[in-house]
């Protein structure tokens, strides 16, 4: 199983101080510009290389390392029996954290000595943590995006949809509003839209 994680954070739920103008025969809709600031949200998306489906999503006020670890445990909990599974992220922190690194070990065939976060062992360092999560050996392996790259990640592709189809245009009264709008996309994204992405990059340099 290959999958497919990053973060958005800071979406905003904005109301419009008017209802958008319709589209009408010679008139584009017209939005109104004016709004009202309701907070923020953070959105945890997971997709599924294969799939095209987003098999994980978790809306909240923060994006932690424990809100990343409630949302790999609610995502690997379905698929127990997955001989391998692969993780593309981004190299962020919290990618990196203590947590993730004990969510990896209890999927390990054997216990494991881990030492201790800030002084030994493979829980000594951001380094020796992020070396732990790219083994091979592992059941999960985690493939870190070079820096300055996380366009690679194919969740980019997905948060892009996300944007043009529902928070460019839509009126969301509070935070709630906002959170529970975003997870019916995604049930409707998995529904009626998904289906696994062409990914025609080479590999090849973008620049001479």
């Amino acid at each position: 199983m290959t999958y497919s994680l990053d973060e958005m954070t800071g979406i905003q739920a904005l109301e419009r101080a008017m209802p958008n103008l319709d589209m009408k025969p010679g008139r584009c809709e017209k939005v109104e510009f004016e709004y009202i600031r309701h907070g923020t949200q953070a959105l945890i998306a997971t997709l599924n290389v294969a799939t095209g489906q987003i098999d994980q999503a978790s809306v909240g006020d923060t994006r932690t390392e424990a809100d990343l670890e409630a949302h790999l445990r609610a995502l690997l909990g379905p698929a127990p029996s997955a001989p391998k599974i692969h993780l593309v992220m981004d190299c962020l922190n919290t990618h990196q954290s203590e947590a993730l690194v004990r969510v990896v070990a209890e999927l390990e065939p054997e216990p494991l000595e881990l030492g201790e976060k800030g002084k030994s062992g493979i829980l000594a360092s951001m380094a020796t943590r992020a070396d732990f999560l790219k083994d091979p050996s592992h059941r999960l392996v985690v493939h870190f995006t070079p820096k300055h790259s996380s366009w690679l990640n194919q969740i980019e592709v997905w948060f892009s949809i996300l944007v043009s189809k529902l928070l460019r245009r839509s009126n969301f009264t509070s935070q709630a509003d906002l959170k529970a709008k975003i997870l019916a996309f995604v049930d409707y994204y998995n529904r009626t839209l998904a289906k696994p992405f062409k990914w025609n990059y080479t590999g090849k340099p973008l620049v001479s």
